[in-house]
């Protein structure tokens, strides 16, 4: 009788050793960003000067069957509070089968169409449609690139704020990214929870500690300088967006972070969509780190040091650890009912291990809820309600991320549905306070610049 307590006292204490590593190495981890978290809560975040200086912009949008949505994009760009001369709207419908050309060019949008069914993806439509605006106009004509997705909405401010960021000399801008469906369900508040904690809790303090912010998705500015430079996009991983701040960094460039420009993005409802968009994304991390890992890990002994630390532990290690974590517990449950030994204790170690995460998740997602509260769009029990649900979606990134190191992982076009304006996302949200008032610099009148055309 006493070799099964033995065996169980065993399998026990090495299943709680692991889970304490694991546990440990998270922290020395991540534990800089906790940091990051008092920084954003006692430092007011970095703001730009006025300015008189009105630079022209492109927006690139790339679009796959996106008619029911870019028509509301276009018509929030149209609506800028920026002289509407100094900004085109470029949209490439990329592959579609729809009427998105038709909507968007209807909507005052420039509209090339592209079909390529080999190299298909993000990367490969920005590169096409950036091609195709400079062989028209140059790669001179604009001071700066807009990179936007067809189910995004522009605050009204948007372009005169990231104007001011462009002005004071930044290259590369990132900016606040909200949601217009955060109440929908618990998956796009999870969405919804994480990118704001991204914008207000990482690239904020990355911006206020002058350290290098990154890029997600959608929502940012580059200058021509850089496209020049770059020669393009030539970013076509599954997450060029990971890709293209990585390489930036590498480069010396510390894209900056524009707390007052705001837009709009909208999350998946659905479980099969969010699965097939996050098992891309982390499929993307993965590539990236094989590109580029050598380089990062050569960057933490260089004058951009901190930056490729924050951008490593930003692809990697919380997959690996957590892969590792759930492989490691399943053997041993196993284990212990091959054996015969009871498995309450083994059980109750693993528990404890999961508690102990859910706790920490709970913890940034009411950080997150409290200090972003006047932005959720949803009323106060939902907000509160989709707190407990935050720990459910981070944990089906495990499942996703198993299942990524083994699966042929291709871009596939997520579908986007909720037509809304930028008027009727703004209604949405309790507003306090007085309205804005539309800035000095955006009364001036536009100075005369004649658009370039190449026949």
């Amino acid at each position: 009788m006493d070799t099964p307590i033995v065996e169980v006292s065993l399998i026990q204490t090495i299943i709680q050793y692991v889970n304490y590593f694991v546990a440990l190495l998270f922290i020395i981890c991540y534990s800089y960003q906790i940091f990051y978290i008092l920084v954003a809560f006692v430092r007011k975040p970095v703001k730009f000067k006025k300015t008189d200086e009105l630079k022209r912009y492109a927006f690139l949008i790339a679009a796959r069957n996106e008619e029911a949505v870019i028509a509301n994009l276009v018509d929030s760009i149209k609506k800028q509070m920026y002289p509407t001369e100094l900004i085109d709207v470029y949209v490439v419908a990329d592959n579609c089968n729809d009427n998105t050309c038709d909507v968007a060019r209807m909507a005052g949008a420039i509209v090339y169409e592209r079909f390529n069914k080999e190299k298909v993806g993000k990367g490969y439509a920005l590169d096409y449609l950036y091609s195709q605006v400079t062989e028209m106009c140059g790669d001179d004509y604009y001071d700066g690139y807009f990179v936007f997705d067809a189910d995004n909405l522009l605050d009204k401010r948007y372009v005169s704020e990231m104007n001011k960021a462009l002005c004071a000399g930044h290259k590369i801008i990132t900016s606040y990214r909200n949601s217009k469906n955060y109440g929908s369900n618990w998956i796009s508040a999870g969405y919804a929870l994480w990118f704001m904690r991204e914008s207000k809790h990482l690239n904020n303090a990355r911006m206020i500690l002058g350290t290098s912010c990154a890029v997600s998705g959608t929502g940012y500015l580059v200058s021509s300088e850089i496209m020049r430079r770059n020669n393009g996009w030539k970013f076509f991983l599954l997450t060029e967006d990971i890709e293209f701040s990585i390489d930036s960094i590498l480069r010396g460039e510390k894209i900056a972070y524009c707390n007052t420009a705001r837009y709009y993005d909208e999350q998946p409802t659905k479980f099969s969509t969010s699965w097939n968009q996050r098992i891309r994304w982390t499929k993307g991390y993965f590539q990236v780190f094989k590109k580029y890992g050598k380089d990062l890990l050569r960057g933490l002994f260089g004058t951009n040091a901190f930056s490729c630390f924050d951008m490593t532990m930003s692809i990697l290690p919380a997959a690996v650890l957590s892969i590792f974590s759930v492989i490691v517990n399943i053997v041993t449950i196993s284990l212990s009912i091959a054996t015969g030994t009871s498995v309450l204790g083994v059980i109750w170690s693993t528990t404890e291990s999961v508690i102990n995460s859910a706790l920490m998740m709970y913890a940034l997602a009411i950080l997150t809820t409290l200090s972003e509260w006047k932005e959720i769009g949803t009323t106060t029990p939902k907000k509160f309600l989709y707190i407990l649900t935050f720990p459910i979606f981070m944990y089906t990134y495990i499942p996703i991320a198993i299942a990524a190191i083994f699966t042929k992982v291709q871009w596939k076009p997520i579908k986007h549905s909720v037509q809304m304006s930028i008027d009727e996302v703004s209604k949405g949200k309790k507003k306090t306070g007085e309205k804005r008032k539309l800035s000095v610099e955006n009364k001036k009148e536009l100075p005369e610049k004649s658009k370039k055309v190449k026949k």
